[in-house]
């Protein structure tokens, strides 16, 4: 995969907590690049990595050592300022937690990044996203208003107004309904085909899993194996074959 069909990658990545006896390897020595306009999923079992690749990648948290690229940009490099901008610019995060602001309402909510980097949300564009998530008819609700679904529904489209290069999901659909958690998936399923978005996501859901283009397991922080285009059966065979 060339730099430029390469939206993220870590090279060598390895992320240690604790010191001693208490110390966890959370990555270790790990490489993976992630393809601009693809749905990649991030799973397997619980304490393989996943969550800490994410937010290692993310800029969300810093690698012990190895290095986490965003676009050709070595997220190292940057003191707190420039990382801050990076994230803000080009990065969208669609959390288990919708993270709203509750005294705003849902077209605030929205536009909220948009608006903290005092720039304005393009108007066509946000009502696609909105017409796609539909919400057209909620905009004026604040969240303790509208149900789980509608919230997650909300924070997706915050995620996307910007146009970020990259969004990045954690358990996006793991506090929604089935119901709900597949609409929300098939949105960022359309973001992917119709708007060239790019999308890491961390699910322990091989039904979740099932929607993106490539599947990725870790094991105790390390590669392990990959799937194209799986089915849930698939899947679900594959994490029981690893442990997960």
């Amino acid at each position: 995969m060339n730099a430029e069909s390469t939206a993220a990658r870590v090279e060598n990545a390895t992320k240690i907590y604790g010191s001693g006896s208490t110390m966890v390897t959370a990555l270790d020595d790990l490489t993976l690049s992630f393809e601009r306009g693809k749905f990649t999923a991030i799973m397997g079992p619980s304490g393989s990595g996943k969550s800490t690749l994410l937010h290692c990648i993310a800029g969300l948290d810093a690698l012990s050592s190895g290095s986490a690229y965003i676009g050709r940009v070595r997220l190292g490099d940057l003191n707190d300022k420039s990382l801050t901008l990076l994230r803000r610019e080009s990065v969208g995060f669609i959390f288990q937690a919708f993270n709203l602001i509750p005294t705003l309402d849902a077209a605030e909510n929205i536009t909220l990044p948009v608006d903290i980097a005092g720039g304005e949300a393009d108007k066509a564009w946000f009502d696609e996203v909105v017409a796609t998530m539909g919400l057209g008819d909620r905009l004026s609700h604040r969240p303790a208003e509208l149900s789980g679904g509608q919230q997650q529904r909300v924070a997706a489209a915050r995620a996307l107004v910007s146009r970020p290069e990259i969004v990045f999901a954690d358990e996006p659909s793991g506090n929604l309904d089935s119901k709900a958690g597949a609409e929300l998936l098939g949105f960022m399923r359309h973001a992917v085909d119709e708007f060239g978005q790019t999308i890491v996501m961390v699910t322990h859901d091989p039904n979740a899993a099932a929607y993106a283009d490539r599947v990725v397991f870790l094991g105790d922080g390390r590669y392990v194996n990959e799937l194209a285009d799986p089915t849930a059966t698939q899947i679900f065979e594959h994490l029981k074959s690893i442990g997960g």
